[in-house]
This record gives C-alpha cells, sequence and structure tokens, in this order.
C-alpha cells in the first residue's frame, strides 16, 4: 500500500504541471490579451507593459518562468488585481466554495444514500420507481433553473430564506439544495445499481443461510461493496465542489472561487487563472488517490503492491 501511495504521489506534480502547460498553451493561443481595449494603445505604453511583466522575451523563457513558479507554488502576482498575488486571492475565495460544497455534498449523500438503498431493496415497488423518478428529474433540472425556481419561491414568494449574498447559515440552505440536486441524483442511481449487483453475490447469500437479520447482512455485507461506485464518484465530484460551482455562485452572487475563475478568465488574468487551475487539478488527484485507498478498505480482495 505504501509504494502504491508514494507512486501515485509523484505523478501527481508531473500531471499537474501537464495540465498547466496546456492551459498556457491555451491561453497563449488565444486572440487577445488582459490589457487590450476598445482603444488602441500607444506603441510606447504598449512596450513598457510588456517590458514589465515580461511579455516581450521569448514564449520559451516566459514558460520557464511560469513553470518554475508554478514548482515553487508562487503564482506570483494577478494581472487584474494590482498588489495581490494569487495565492491570497485563492486563499481568500477558497473558503466560500469549501464551505457551500462540503454541506452540498453531506446533503447529496444523505438523500441519494437513503434514496439508492430504499430502491434496490424494494426493486420494482413503488418506491423504486419514484426514487429513480426524482433521481432523472434531478438530473435533467440544471443549475441555472433550479436555483431562481427555488429564488422565486422561498425567497421571493414565501420570504423563507434570503435570495442572494453571503451571510449566516440561512444564505445557505438555497446554494446547498441547489448544488446538491444533481449529485444526490447520481449517487442514488450508483447506490441502487450497486446495491442490486451485491445483493446478488455469493457472499451475501452465504451471508443470509448462516441465519444473521437482513439489517446485518445489508449494512456489514452488502452496503460496503454497494457503495463502491459512489465512492468512484465522490473524488471528482468533492474536489469540483469544494473548488466551486460557477453556475451557483453566480445565481447566488457568492464570492467564491468558481466566480473569481471565470472573472479571470474575461479579464485574461494569466497568472489566476494558472492557478487556480493548478490548484483544481491537484486537488482532484488527491482526492483521487484517496478513493482508490479506500477501495482496500472497503472491499478486502482489492490489494495494492
Amino acid at each position: 500500500m505504501l509504494s502504491f501511495i508514494l507512486r501515485r504521489l509523484l505523478i501527481i506534480v508531473p500531471m499537474a504541471l501537464l495540465v498547466v502547460t496546456v492551459t498556457w498553451a491555451l491561453i497563449r493561443i488565444a486572440p487577445g490579451n488582459f490589457y487590450s481595449t476598445e482603444r488602441t494603445l500607444p506603441p510606447a505604453v504598449e512596450a513598457n507593459i510588456k517590458k514589465k511583466y515580461g511579455l516581450d522575451r521569448p514564449w520559451y523563457e516566459q514558460y520557464g518562468m511560469m513553470m518554475l513558479n508554478i514548482v515553487k507554488l508562487d503564482f506570483g502576482d494577478s494581472l487584474r488585481y494590482p498588489g495581490q498575488t494569487v495565492n491570497e486571492i485563492i486563499r481568500r475565495h477558497l473558503p466560500y466554495s469549501a464551505t457551500i460544497g462540503f454541506f452540498a455534498y453531506i446533503l447529496a449523500l444523505l438523500i441519494g444514500l437513503t434514496a439508492g438503498i430504499i430502491a434496490a431493496l424494494k426493486q420494482n415497488s413503488i418506491w423504486d420507481y419514484g426514487s429513480m423518478a426524482l433521481a432523472m428529474l434531478g438530473l435533467s433540472v440544471p443549475n441555472f433553473v433550479l436555483g431562481p425556481v427555488l429564488v422565486l419561491v422561498f425567497a421571493l414568494g414565501l420570504y423563507l430564506v434570503p435570495p442572494s449574498r453571503w451571510g449566516g447559515i440561512s444564505s445557505l440552505i438555497l446554494p446547498v439544495i441547489t448544488l446538491s440536486a444533481i449529485y444526490a441524483a447520481y449517487i442514488a442511481r450508483l447506490t441502487r445499481a450497486g446495491m442490486l449487483e451485491v445483493m446478488r453475490s455469493d457472499y451475501v447469500r452465504t451471508a443470509r443461510a448462516k441465519g444473521l437479520d437482513e439489517k446485518t447482512v445489508l449494512l456489514k455485507h452488502a452496503l460496503r461493496g454497494g457503495i463502491i461506485p459512489v465512492v468512484s464518484f465522490t473524488g471528482p465530484a468533492l474536489a469540483g465542489l469544494l473548488a466551486g460551482t460557477v453556475v451557483v455562485e453566480k445565481v447566488f452572487a457568492i464570492p467564491g472561487l468558481g466566480n473569481i475563475f471565470i472573472q479571470s478568465v474575461f479579464n485574461r488574468d494569466e497568472p489566476l487563472v494558472l492557478g487556480i487551475v493548478a490548484f483544481i487539478s491537484i486537488l482532484i488527484m488527491i482526492f483521487n488517490l484517496a478513493v482508490d485507498i479506500s477501495y482496500g478498505f472497503l472491499d478486502p480482495r482489492i490489494r495494492y503492491e
């Protein structure tokens, strides 16, 4: 297990650098730059800007400086936020996205696991059809539709919660519900499929033949194998949630990382774009590593060397 973890950790660095390299290349290929305006700048002013930010150097020198900063985890200063480093901006906006993402996934797990288990245990019943119908609805309704509908009904209609902005527990309710809906739907479907497969397996039939009660068979034997698809889904999903979801943050005016990332793309703020991309890619790979490690605890048949 230890050698497997070390190998995966060694892969994270080159993979993150590859993602950053591709992102950097796409930024440079795209037309325009961060100082572009409707009015054409005088050549002297443009030359001074390029010299200040090192844009007058050959591309390989710019790439080398960028990669050196990435390796040192120093993403430099933002081009659109003078006096602020990329690290400071990420550190300031991440807690908003992380808070909403964490609670959204906890809610999605509670709803999805419960619905999926009930649907699997009562296959082809009204509970099964009802749970999967709601899951399909959750998959079909996008966030940019569900969010405004919730605001219209519960904030502007019933005045139960604030419609937007960040402040207090009540401001988390609508964003968390909006963000968790699609994930709860995925988890419900994955749980149902995993549980149906496990419930028909030999070791579950053996457990029942030994005289174990249904609750013990479900919780101690079937559930561990049945939620493996959910655990596989958890890695990239949780990383994406913690890093920020753009649509939800835009709808509810939340100053999270997803919101600031979109602004940095529009502003052509290269250091900020690269910093957020590197952070999210590393986060996804770390969560995927944690998922792979958890397989060995959930399924004793899985061994790493």
